[in-house]
């Protein structure tokens, strides 16, 4: 079971994401990046290859994309907050770039 990132966990599993352009945000217990690609096929392609993982993992984003742009943002809604998922969608969204 999943389970919402303690305050021991947070340091080491967020740090090395906000290193890479990840940021908490505002008024909510999730993480949120824009990712900016040479244009909108490269940026479908993105979305394309996170869905795969996002799917196999069961844990979705919430996303949109405007041209070549693509904004995520990761929370986990079944523990209302963060989740080691979260951490490792990021990761895997970082590398598929």
């Amino acid at each position: 079971m999943t389970e919402k990132l303690s305050e021991e966990t947070r340091g080491p599993l967020l740090q090395p994401l906000f290193a890479t352009g990840w940021q908490m945000v505002e008024d909510r217990d999730a993480i949120r990046k824009t990712f900016k690609f040479d244009d909108f096929v490269e940026a479908f392609a993105f979305m394309t290859k996170s869905a795969i993982w996002a799917e196999k993992w069961n844990h979705h984003p919430e996303w949109s994309n405007v041209y070549n742009r693509v904004t995520v943002l990761l929370t986990t809604h079944d523990v209302e907050g963060l989740s080691a998922l979260d951490a490792k969608l990021a990761r895997k969204m970082d590398g598929l770039v």
